[in-house]
Parts: structure tokens; sequence; C-alpha cells
């Protein structure tokens, strides 16, 4: 199977460039529903806000679901401050110091979007004595506005307020090198993949051994994305997320990874030694890794009670949670595990 990487890229720069904080989805779920009706998959709205899209197989009664999460890493407005500057609470495990200096954008309850930047109260070394050795933590960060505010009042004015969601500049970029760097890799780059293979699958009239549904969620980043929703004649879960690259790793941005286990325990061993062999037998970079500090969708739906099987795949994505970057190669043989599993008896 050649693989043709022209449309999952397509979907992966709009979905970057639609903002989905945890919490705040609505806009990156509704772009998916549109891909979904082109490719006249039918789905379903969960009442949580997640998606449920299902491609009928030739056994209805053993299902299988692959999930992939929307929502990303973001804030909300925890404080209008007295001197007019924003303090954030953090939507999702990031450091602070991973989003200091970057341009945010915060979204009234009226639907209005104010620019800012994120930086200490101590932004300058040539104002404050301390601006390098200040701790990065919520209470020393704040957003400094676009707008010409002095107080709280003047910040009130323009419509913001404490709980307003507030979401970071992704910085997309695709490189000459076959690089994609930008925020949020974690998880939009797997969903790309998987809309990419289902429409591989549309394009091409393949009818797949068992249905299948597109589970995609959106709370992943707070624990509970799909602790509610799975389908119920589900026997196999696959969740497609970011692998980590760095120190005591295996992965790379290249390659697709299989988790063997994560913070949650141990993934489903019969499942993943079946998609090892997948990959061995089709000449698919690959890897397999351990993540203490990760959990995913199919940890999420083990822990609501489904009887199912988990696994968990991903593209390498370096830097996670920070300036994160990832490679068409990894997207690529994540796409070709994700359909070899897919056309699996």
């Amino acid at each position: 199977m050649k693989i043709d990487l022209t449309y999952t890229l397509e979907v992966l720069e709009e979905l970057l460039n639609t903002p989905s904080p945890t919490g705040y989805t609505k806009k990156a779920i509704e772009f998916l529903m549109t891909e979904f009706d082109k490719m006249n998959i039918p789905y379903k709205l969960i009442n949580k806000g997640g998606l449920v899209a299902t491609f009928k197989g030739e056994n209805d009664e053993c299902q299988r679901t692959v999930s992939g999460h929307v929502d990303t890493l973001g804030a909300m407005v925890r404080e209008v401050k007295n001197n007019g500057t924003l303090r954030l609470t953090n939507l999702g495990g990031y450091m602070w110091n991973s989003v200091e200096g970057e341009y945010c954008t915060i979204i009234t309850d009226e639907g209005n979007e104010v620019t800012g930047t994120i930086m200490t109260s101590a932004p300058s070394t040539h104002v404050y004595n301390n601006a390098r050795t200040l701790k990065r933590e919520e209470e020393n960060m704040e957003v400094r506005i676009d707008a010409v505010v002095e107080n709280a009042d003047d910040v009130k004015a323009l419509g913001i307020n404490n709980g307003n969601f507030v979401y970071f500049d992704p910085r997309c970029k695709f490189t000459d090198h076959g690089f994609i760097k930008s925020r949020h890799l974690d998880d939009k780059a797997s969903v790309a993949v998987i809309l990419g293979v289902f429409k591989y699958l549309v394009d091409n009239n393949i009818t797949l051994p068992y249905t299948t549904n597109i589970f995609i969620t959106n709370f992943e980043e707070v624990g509970h994305g799909a602790s509610y929703g799975t389908p119920e004649k589900t026997v196999e879960f696959l969740a497609i997320d970011m692998g980590c690259v760095g120190g005591g790793l295996q992965g790379s941005e290249q390659k697709v990874t299989i988790a063997a286990k994560d913070s949650s325990g141990p993934y489903d061993y019969d499942f993943r030694l079946k998609l090892q062999e997948l990959a061995k037998s089709n000449n698919i970079e690959y890897c397999i890794d351990i993540f203490p500090n990760y959990g995913s969708d199919a940890s999420a739906a083990l822990r609501a009670g489904t009887n199912i099987k988990h696994a968990l795949i991903g593209p390498g994505v370096h830097a996670s949670h920070a300036w994160e970057r990832t490679h068409q190669d990894g997207l690529r043989n994540t796409y070709s595990l994700l359909y070899y599993y897919l056309v699996s008896n």
C-alpha cells in the first residue's frame, strides 16, 4: 500500500489552527463532523461533547473502537488582577515555563476574542532584578492583554472575566525536511492519521472484517475522555495517541510507538503482540516503550468498567506538552500500522 499523506496533512494543519483547549472543543468537533459527512460515515455526538463515528464491517457483533482526542492543553482566566493583567489556571499538565512568552487568545462568554502574551510578573531584566530567578509557577505568571487597560475594571469592560478560556498560538510549521513543529500535536497528529486512514478505506471501497468505531474524545487531557461513550459491542479498544520521545525511551519522531505500559498499568499483552507482528510483517518502523507519566483514553475506558482488550499506538512526538515536534515518517508509520490492524482478522 502506497501512502499519500496529502489529506492527512491538510486535516492536521486545519486542526492545529482550530482552538480546542479542554472544555472548549466545539469548533474542532464541528470540523470533524464535516469531514465525516464528506466520507458518508455516520456519527453521533455524545452528551459530554465527544464524537463517535461508525464504519460498518462484516462482523457487527464484535466491534473495534479506535480513539483519538481533539482537546488540547490550554488555560482559563483565574483572576482579573488590579494592574490589568490576568492570572491563569492551567488546563492539562504542562510546565509554566513552556508557555512563557507565548501569544494567546482569551475567548469571552460573548464569543469575542482578545489577544495577549503570557509572561512572568517580572518580564524584563532591565526593570526587575529577579527576572531570571523568579520561579515559573502559577502565581508568578500573567497575561499582558493587547488592549489599553490600566485596571481590572478596564479589563472587565472588554468582556473578560474569570472562567474565560484561553488558547495558545500553535505556531504550526511544516519544514522542508518533513518535520512538523506545533503545539497540540498531542493528539491532533493522531486524529489526522485516523481520518486519513478512513478516507483511504472509503475511497477504495474497502470492507473491514469488523465494524469499527472512531471515538473522538474531548476531555482526555484531564483524564476522563473515554470514561463514557465507548460503544457497547466493543471488544478491542485501540487508542491512537502520541509516543513520547526522550531519555530512556526507544521512540523517535520517525517511528510509531507501541506502548507496553503507562501510569495505569500494562496494556493487553496479546493485543500488543498482534500489533508488533503486524508491524514486523509489513516493514513498519516501530518501537516498544513504557510511559510512567502518561495515561490514555484506552485506560480511561477500562477504568470506567468496559470489558475490552486495550492497546495504545502513536507517532513519536518530541518535547511533548511543550514545544512539540514530529515527522511525516512517524505519521506514515502510524497510518500503516492502523491500516493493517483494521483490515486484519
